[in-house]
């Protein structure tokens, strides 16, 4: 493994200058008469944090059938980091852990507050700490946001599953525009509605978040600003209009491999919550297509907003002074070893996008492991601030600069236990010390459970052994208890 120092103090820019310096090379803008020049200062940061989206449904991350143009095309014009993972597997403990660059304790100072403190505009439009979906977004209401991250803070209100058209509860199979009597807010069976309809997407929180934004952008341009843009797309209620689901009809839609007795070896902690053996959505293979249709119609409602931030930027010129960074705050199961939702340790849910496009810095793909606690120093160093010394993440500039860089050997989420996913290999421990194994290169979609299997007794305790010690590096002792 390469080096794994980090770049406290210094921009993007200045290592990337003394880089050209060193090589006689230079991988950004030079003038007509070919002479190098350094990037510009970087400024800005526009952080965009989707809700509840799998890494693996986006265009740029190998999906051949979901709609990202804009996602796909920041991807293009970015870093694009393959392998990136959560800490927490469900809302609140992930943003809180991205927000502090904490795995699994509180931290001292947020991301939004450093800055801050240093002189930054900070402002929230839509979710970024956890709000309720739908409670919080049908009252208007923070939800657990926290206030002394941003300077202003704007939340975008909508009907949700309440919005006038068809609605659709496919586990209890119930298809109708009536507005009466429609799963919402704390009710059992809301992870599975739909609705479309006829509007063009402006009463939606996330077109209404995305309008915020862009009026924040031309309001603040002339100061450094950071802006956090939380769409809640595609987190259920999968509310979009009509001509978004018309891109995905149901009838189309594949559901994944599911070979026989495939849960038979995954450990009672390991099992999700939700699923198609003991939900009723198990019993209607067509609406779990539909369950598909409404996820990427979503997903690409919430691509249209991106693109809407990202043209913004370019029209008011910001784009060689703003580093951009979009991320979700876990992946989700669609059904996936006949898994629902989230709050499980499997690959689905733990790998997230990551995409930073820095100005002055060459787009690339990255097989870098990576984690989402690692954003809070990137920043930092990329607008050349201090590290708070409680920070656990580590800065991935080292990678900007190379896509060949590693910063970590390992990945860790938490969740009933640990997750620890090297490049080649994911270990589950969990609280009752029952284990998960697998060879991710033979078996990327882990059917195959190797923890019990003697020929792999010595990788299982290797991985253990680094995973402990890890851990005590860490201070994250409470995920060694059996």
């Amino acid at each position: 493994m390469r080096a794994l120092n980090r770049f406290s103090g210094h921009s993007i820019a200045r290592i990337m200058t003394a880089m050209c310096w060193a090589f006689g090379q230079c991988a950004f803008a030079a003038d007509d008469s070919a002479a190098a020049k350094p990037a510009r200062e970087i400024q800005n940061v526009l952080m965009i944090v989707s809700d509840d989206l799998k890494a693996s449904v986006l265009g740029c991350y190998g999906d051949p059938h979901c709609h990202t143009p804009n996602i796909d095309q920041l991807a293009a014009d970015g870093m694009v980091f393959q392998r990136a993972y959560c800490q927490g597997t469900v809302c609140r403990p992930s943003r809180q852990s991205f927000m502090f660059s904490r795995y699994q304790s509180g931290g001292q100072i947020n991301l939004g507050q450093h800055l801050r403190q240093h002189g930054w505009y900070s402002a929230r439009v839509g979710k970024i700490y956890h709000m309720k979906v739908p409670g919080d977004i049908i009252a208007g209401t923070d939800g657990l946001d926290v206030a002394s991250s941003w300077t202003e803070r704007f939340n975008s209100p909508g009907q949700e599953a309440h919005t006038p058209g068809d609605y659709a509860c496919l586990n209890l199979n119930i298809f109708t525009d009536a507005p009466e009597n429609r799963q919402s807010t704390a009710m059992p069976h809301r992870m599975f509605v739909t609705v479309q309809y006829d509007g063009d997407g402006s009463d939606q929180p996330d077109h209404k978040s995305a309008t915020h934004a862009v009026r924040l952008l031309r309001q603040n341009r002339e100061q450094p600003f950071f802006l956090a843009v939380g769409f809640v797309r595609p987190h259920y209620p999968m509310v979009a209009p009509r001509p978004y689901f018309a891109r995905y009809p149901w009838q189309t839609m594949r559901l994944p491999e599911l070979p026989d007795n495939d849960t038979d070896d995954i450990p009672r902690l390991g099992q999700a919550a939700t699923q198609s053996a003991t939900n009723p959505i198990g019993q209607y293979p067509d609406n779990q297509r539909r369950m598909w249709s409404g996820y990427y119609a979503s997903v690409s409602f919430m691509d249209a907003q991106v693109g809407r931030l990202l043209s913004e930027l370019d029209q008011l010129g910001l784009r060689d002074k703003t580093a951009i960074v979009f991320l979700s705050d876990h992946g989700y199961h669609l059904g996936e070893h006949g898994f629902w939702q989230k709050a499980n340790l499997h690959e689905e849910v733990i790998r997230v996008p990551l995409i930073m496009s820095v100005p002055g810095v060459k787009s690339g793909r990255s097989d870098a492991l990576v984690e989402l606690v690692d954003i809070y120093p990137t920043i930092c160093d990329l607008l050349e601030l201090p590290i708070p010394d409680d920070v656990q993440g580590q800065s991935l500039t080292p990678v900007l600069l190379d896509p060949d860089e590693e910063v970590k050997p390992a990945a860790l989420s938490f969740r009933n236990g640990v997750s620890y996913r090297t490049q080649n290999w994911h270990l589950m421990r969990y609280h009752d010390g029952s284990r998960e194994l697998y060879d991710t290169r033979q078996d990327p979609g882990e059917f195959t459970n190797l923890a019990g299997d003697p020929e792999y007794a010595e990788r299982l305790q290797t991985l253990e052994n680094d995973l402990t010690a890890r851990l005590s590096e860490l201070g994250e002792t409470t995920a060694l208890k059996d």
